[in-house]
């Protein structure tokens, strides 16, 4: 089977939408998998870029990892903090 590579984008082609703000669900992420693929997605934002965070809990573990992998590289927001679920706001500085 042979592989066809994905068609390339026109140069300087911005995928951004106009608000810049990405939704990320964590809760439809398989739990093995969340960190990988939070961290994916974050290493995609380019600077002013949210990515508007959703899960059932605080996710206090996961905030550490990312203070000791981005530092002051992205800005956390909480929008919502209650005990049914967090909103959070991460911004890529």
């Amino acid at each position: 089977m042979a592989l066809t590579p994905p068609p390339q984008n026109p140069p300087g082609h911005d995928h951004r939408t106009p608000e810049a703000i990405y939704g990320f669900d964590a809760r439809g992420v398989a739990k093995r998998f969340r960190h990988a693929a939070i961290f994916g997605a974050l290493d995609s934002l380019h600077p002013g870029e949210v990515m508007r965070f959703v899960n059932d809990h605080d996710p206090i573990p996961l905030l550490g990892q990312m203070q000791a992998r981005y530092g002051e590289a992205v800005r956390v927001e909480y929008r919502q903090r209650a005990p049914e679920g967090v909103v959070i706001d991460f911004i890529r500085q």
